[in-house]
């Protein structure tokens, strides 16, 4: 990914006069821990002229994930505001337009509105796995694999709880879908996220009919017809609505940006981590980590079975893709990366954050292959691949064992794609088979590390790109800037062969013979020890409140 070149360069007055004249697209993704924008040049999507971004973090209210609607907006503000700050320090103008706008967030959960478009409870987020019931019944009735995080799964749990809200439910959309409505006035999704509401038939590229109506079967004077409720379901490339002016103002309190910006479908992070990774043709996958972690494989032909550890969705063109989902990624590692931080400035060297994962990243490096006898469970949420319905973090070892920090945070590292493994190897089992696994997320910036541990897990090569860290907010961009080549019959895989990724540079590890015997015998003890965090659950009950 180029960026903004030296001023007297002929590139910076280029790029002044893209951000000038309004010839970008920004994208803005709402991720588990922060809010992300992405301004990119319209005519070289490679190039970012500015980013900006917002902390924020799930709250744990009343046993259920959610965040506030009120945090939605003021996080897009804050981020867009710091994204225009940054164009204008960097090309001496400030953004006053954009070409075209992408919204991305987080897939699945449930968001459900009454006709006055007022949301008729929290916002139940993917994190959720409340919805076993409705879940197993589902997955029965359609015949394929209906995950616990699923909006369709969220939905008929509230009809089966008589949840008081069901009979004023008009609408039900995701998180992408509410904030792209919000500004536009159109009720849309991108395929890719709407595929995690409820399945897409591959040849329409829209719900499944079929099992559309063995719902509504099964929901007959509880709901009216479910596709009444459902967004319009839009695929790559094709126009999703403009900025209004009161969309305008949402994005910029100040009036600082004018309305007309046309917006591409909005779009998942799984999606989006698809694009940010050149990873949306039949063979290929990539692995996004952040708070949860997942991989996306796009897949040649149908699956021999349904699977539980499996989902079936699509990419932002409509192609079906195998999704490893797991609810919990990195947010443990970095909760113990904050805690020797603490450690440091206590000690009185203070290190920021990326100098802390830095130290133990390369710590991990001199761990042994096996992580030396010690097993860390990152799950603070439950985790339906392990057959957890809450989670409980861990770090188990034997007594007379050597206790080192590059064990123990290889071992950390490890229970990051401990159960995506697991999943994986469904897909082996399947004989699906890959060309090429990219890699990308903040924890892949340390380089050869997390990606060296992942090829062993998943013993298969590992590439990283230089977008790694840049990830769903720069996707959803490319995705906006795509607009125009759609509408000349260029299809996003050649769009992003040709026209993105063409100068980029990928790092690409393969297996080491060691790590990959080393991480089979993880994970072998990772599985037995599945047993200990289920008795965790049961004898350590959860506090309510906010976490």
């Amino acid at each position: 990914m180029s960026t903004t070149p030296p001023s007297g360069d002929p590139a910076a007055s280029r790029h002044r006069d893209a951000v000038a004249e309004g010839r970008t697209a920004l994208g803005v993704e709402f991720g588990s821990t922060r809010i992300k924008a992405c301004l990119v040049d319209a005519d070289d999507p490679a190039t970012v002229l500015a980013v900006g971004a917002h902390e924020w973090e799930n709250e744990f209210v009343d046993r259920r994930w959610t965040y506030a609607l009120d945090d939605v907006w003021s996080g897009l503000q804050s981020a867009v505001a710091e994204l225009i700050a940054d164009a204008e320090d960097r090309h001496g103008v400030r953004p006053a337009a954009f070409g075209s706008i992408g919204i991305s967030a987080m897939m699945h959960g449930y968001l459900a509105f009454d006709e006055q478009g007022d949301l008729l409870v929290p916002f139940r987020t993917w994190r959720n796995t409340s919805t076993g019931r409705a879940s197993a019944e589902l997955s029965e009735l359609f015949g394929v694999n209906i995950p616990l995080r699923w909006s369709v799964a969220h939905l008929r749990q509230a009809v089966l709880d008589a949840e008081p809200h069901v009979p004023r439910i008009a609408h039900v959309t995701t998180l992408a879908g509410y904030v792209h409505r919000s500004l536009t006035g159109r009720s849309v999704l991108g395929v890719g996220d709407a595929s995690g509401m409820f399945p897409i038939d591959p040849a329409t590229r829209d719900y499944d009919e079929a099992l559309l109506k063995r719902f509504d079967e099964r929901t007959a004077g509880a709901l009216p017809p479910l596709r009444s409720l459902l967004p319009e379901v839009l695929v790559a490339g094709q126009a999703a609505g403009s900025l209004t002016a009161e969309g305008a103002l949402l994005l910029d309190p100040t009036g600082g940006i004018a309305p007309g910006a046309v917006f591409c479908p909005p779009e998942g992070d799984a999606g989006t981590g698809m694009v940010a990774t050149d990873s949306v043709a039949p063979r290929t996958g990539n692995v996004s980590a952040g708070t949860s972690i997942f991989a996306m494989v796009v897949l040649e032909g149908p699956l021999a079975s349904a699977h539980e550890e499996l989902d079936l969705v699509t990419t932002p063109a409509g192609d079906p893709v195998a999704m490893v989902h797991c609810n919990n990624g990195a947010s443990e590692l970095a909760a113990w990366s904050g805690l020797f931080a603490r450690f440091a400035a206590l000690a009185g060297s203070p290190l920021d954050a990326d100098a802390v994962y830095e130290a133990l990243f390369r710590e991990a490096l001199d761990g042994r292959p096996d992580a030396g006898g010690i097993v860390a469970y990152n799950h603070l949420a439950g985790e339906p691949i392990a057959g957890l319905p809450e989670g409980r973090p861990l770090v188990v070892r034997s007594p007379g064992g050597r206790f080192t920090l590059g064990d123990f945070v290889r071992a950390q590292l490890y229970g990051v794609f401990g159960t995506l493994a697991l999943g994986m190897r469904v897909l082996d089992r399947e004989g699906v088979r890959l060309d090429r696994m990219l890699a990308h997320g903040g924890m892949f910036r340390t380089a050869g590390v997390a990606q060296r541990f992942l090829a062993g897990a998943l013993d298969a090569p590992v590439s990283v790109a230089e977008t790694a860290s840049e990830g769903g907010a720069w996707g959803i961009a490319v995705l906006a800037s795509y607009l125009a080549a759609a509408s000349d019959g260029q299809t996003l895989a050649d769009y992003l062969r040709l026209r993105v990724f063409g100068g980029f540079a990928f790092d690409t590890v393969t297996p080491h013979p060691d790590d990959v015997a080393g991480f089979a015998a993880y994970l072998e003890r990772y599985h037995a020890g599945l047993a200990v965090e289920r008795a965790a659950v049961e004898a350590l009950p959860l506090e309510g409140g906010s976490r």
